[in-house]
Parts: structure tokens; C-alpha cells; sequence
């Protein structure tokens, strides 16, 4: 396995940079488009293409917004989509496992010490006495569809106390919202800038954290198509490459505020233009704030997480258990860890 460190990686960085000045009109600007969802967790992607740090690796990116994760792995495997940033899943894993996509390296983590994903309680269901985990039951826990990251989250938090609940597939993320909003269902988890507005509204109640029993849970991925992982790799590298630079942006600005409140100010109007954009800027900043959660330095990849998740899929039988871990990753492009 190759793996590189972070002075490695800036190392590539810099060599990018020179290779891109040295070499002949028709290699820069490569047009590439990227997938993405208008979360907050995708600004790394956003600030990259922003701030020019994929320009000056000599890609052109052309971001392309999907509803769902799923859509957008398959238009990745299709070639219609070149990159994409998404959680895995049963879909995602089917893929590989057909040869069409590679996760090449690692976004949203739960990282100690740093806020993170939300357990929720419809207020309904929260009045009746769901106030703890511990609590979930026989109850009903929404999710996107059979094989999504909602539903592993769900059965691991499901498994760690013990109890038993239904999980009710809802397909999108504002369908979960409504029912949860309306008490068709009990419980759900999501990313606090979605969570935090919920619970000061009343419609729902943080009742704990996902981190709580998945320290580490590599929550999305960074993906590509098979094709462009094997055939693509000073492309691949230089995408890595750009897009690490928006995330340690990221990092630096919302998470370790060491930019302070100017800091975060700027970086909350540049990531308005992609997020919440139905809303004036003084009312989407407190929702992009509370969305900050950690993104991966240089991608790194936290296999272990990667490993657990996929045993979880197999356990279910929701993809082939011959699915092994080597047919979903291609851990050649960043640094991996077990944490």
C-alpha cells in the first residue's frame, strides 16, 4: 500500500503546480465535473473551486448538485460524474463490487472533542418518555432507504443498547424531516446543522450522539469511477490535491476558529453560495455554523470505520458477502488509519 504523509502530500501539491506551468496548452484546465450535495460537509469541494485551488492544479470543475447520495454514484460509475463526495452505502458498495467505482480517500469523520451527528426524538415520541438511546425500543427510526448510512447508524446504535427498533424508508432527507416533524416517526440522526435547528424549534429533541457509538465513523468518502482511479492517476492525484487544500481551509476557519470570528464570517458567506442558498445570508449562517463538523486533513481514510461498515452490509445481506474491502477501496492515493 502506498501512503502519504502530510508533507508528502504537499510535496505532490507543489509538483502539480510545476508540472502544470511546464507542460503544453492542451494538459491545463482539464474539465472535470464533481458531484456534490448542498450540505456543509461538502465545502471543502466548494472552497476549492472558490479560491482557485483546483485551477492552479490545472483542472476546470464543473460542480454538479444531486438530491441524494445514490444518484450520484451512479452517474459516477456511468462517467457523466468524474468525483463525488457521499456516505457509503449498499448502492455504493454494489458498484464496486460490479467494477464501476473505487472510494479513493476520506471527508466527514466524527473526531473527538468535535461536534458531530445527532441522535433525535420526534417531540411526540420525547413527551411519551424517548429521552436516551437506551430508550429506542420498538420504536420507529427514519431513513433514506434500506442500505443507507441512516440505517447503519441506526442498527449500530440499535446493537450497542441492545434493543430492537423498525427502521421506516422515507427516500430523502426532507421527507425524514416532515415525518419526524409530525410524529410518523420516533427517531433519526443527521448532521448537526440540520439536528440543531430541529431541537430550537421544539419539533424534535437531541437525545445523544452518533460519536457516542461510532467514535471515528468515517461518514463519507471520497469517490471515483474505476476507470479513473486506474487510468486517471496524475488527475486523480492532482483532484486529491486541490480539494485537500479547501478542506484544511475548512478545518482551520470553522473548526479551530484560527481565523477567528472575521474568519468565520468570511468563510460562512463563501459557502452560502452553495448551501441554503433559499435563505438570506443572517439566517442560513447559524445552520452553516452549527454544521461544522470535522473533515479529513488530506483525506485520510480511517479503513477501520470503512472495514466495520462494510461487514455491517454484508452481515445484512444488503451486498454479496464475497464483497471484500480491496473490491470497494483503492487505498493507494492517501494515507490510511485504524481509528
Amino acid at each position: 500500500m502506498v501512503t502519504f504523509s502530510r508533507r508528502q502530500t504537499l510535496g505532490l501539491m507543489g509538483a502539480a503546480a510545476v508540472s502544470t506551468l511546464a507542460a503544453p496548452a492542451i494538459a491545463q484546465n482539464r474539465k472535470i465535473v464533481l458531484g456534490a450535495l448542498r450540505f456543509t460537509s461538502h465545502s471543502g469541494s466548494f472552497i476549492a473551486l472558490e479560491r482557485g485551488y483546483f485551477k492552479e492544479v490545472g483542472l476546470d470543475v464543473e460542480l454538479k448538485f444531486f438530491q441524494a447520495a445514490q444518484p450520484m454514484a451512479v452517474a459516477i460509475a456511468s462517467g457523466d460524474v468524474d468525483y463525488g463526495v457521499t456516505a457509503v452505502s449498499g448502492g455504493l458498495i454494489s458498484l464496486a463490487d460490479k467494477g464501476a467505482v473505487k472510494v479513493i480517500g476520506g471527508a466527514l469523520s466524527e473526531k473527538k472533542g468535535v461536534d458531530g451527528q445527532k441522535i433525535l426524538a420526534s417531540d411526540a415520541a420525547f413527551k411519551a418518555g424517548l429521552t436516551s438511546p437506551a430508550q429506542l425500543g420498538g420504536k420507529t427510526f427514519g431513513i433514506s432507504t434500506a442500505g443507507s448510512s441512516f440505517h447503519y447508524m441506526g442498527s449500530k446504535i440499535a446493537e450497542a443498547e441492545g434493543v430492537q427498533m423498525s427502521f421506516k424508508p422515507l427516500q430523502k432527507v426532507g421527507a425524514i424531516i416532515g415525518a419526524l416533524k409530525s410524529g410518523q416517526i420516533d427517531a433519526w440522526s443527521i448532521v448537526p446543522h440540520i439536528a440543531k435547528p430541529l431541537a430550537g424549534a421544539g419539533a424534535a429533541h437531541i437525545i445523544g450522539n452518533v460519536s457516542d457509538y461510532l467514535p471515528g465513523y468515517q461518514v463519507t468518502t471520497i469517490f471515483t469511477s474505476t476507470k479513473n482511479a486506474t487510468d486517471e492517476r496524475t488527475q486523480t492525484e492532482e483532484f486529491l490535491a486541490g480539494y485537500s487544500k479547501g478542506v484544511r481551509d475548512y478545518d482551520a476557519t470553522m473548526v479551530e476558529k484560527t481565523g477567528g470570528e472575521a474568519g468565520v464570517e468570511e468563510m460562512v458567506k463563501l459557502i452560502h453560495k452553495y448551501v441554503y442558498t433559499d435563505r438570506p445570508l443572517e439566517k442560513a449562517a447559524p445552520s452553516i455554523i452549527n454544521g461544522s463538523m470535522w473533515l479529513n486533513e488530506d483525506a485520510r481514510l480511517n479503513i477501520a470505520s470503512i472495514r466495520d461498515q462494510l461487514d455491517w452490509f454484508k452481515s445484512e445481506e444488503l451486498v454479496r458477502k464475497q464483497v471484500e474491502l480491496e473490491t470497494l477501496v483503492d487505498d493507494s492515493y492517501v494515507e490510511t488509519y485504524e481509528g
